[in-house]
């Protein structure tokens, strides 16, 4: 698997609306694993991500524990509402948790009036189970996580139609 990973979706809405649903918990509960992530948007400034209700009750039912922020990170360049940069660390797995900060980058142009394009660059050099995480579950109907194609699939989703395609 490649230390970096390139996810790019195009989505029908202004860029302001594109980067208030990536960095605003309000927003980021709404789509993919609908946990709150909250960012300092500054240089220096901290990210984390704290576990669900949801995730709590199914990490108890299985037996495993959970920690209450199950992502962390460091923003390293803020610029709204074009460019994030953050290192990004996932903790919910001791094999993650044990691997080094990766670095995750949004990218949010203008490619047709009304309609953006928003890249995800998931640099992770020394961090395997990281890579294979963010790559997603690529087995049909299989259970686990999405990765970035999902999380974007859904982002653009809700964005442009107000729903999450789990949602009836």
């Amino acid at each position: 698997m490649s230390d970096t990973q390139v996810f790019r979706i195009w989505i029908k809405a202004p860029a302001e609306k594109i980067w208030t649903a990536i960095t605003d918990p309000e927003w980021t509960v709404k789509y993919a694993y609908a946990a709150p992530q909250f960012f300092e948007l500054k240089k220096g400034g901290r990210f984390y991500s704290t576990a669900t209700d949801e995730m709590k009750a199914y990490s108890e039912a299985n037996g495993w524990p959970l920690p209450e922020v199950i992502i962390d990170g460091e923003v390293l360049e803020a610029e709204p509402p074009r460019r994030l940069v953050q290192t990004w660390r996932m903790l919910m797995d001791p094999t993650t948790a044990a691997e080094p900060f990766t670095t995750l980058t949004y990218e949010i142009e203008d490619s047709a009036p009304g309609v953006c394009r928003l890249t995800i660059t998931h640099h992770t050099p020394g961090a395997p189970a990281t890579a294979a995480m963010i790559a997603g579950n690529t087995e049909a109907n299989a259970d686990g996580g999405g990765g970035w194609a999902w999380v974007l699939s859904d982002l653009k989703s809700l964005l442009e139609t107000g729903k999450v395609p789990t949602e009836a």
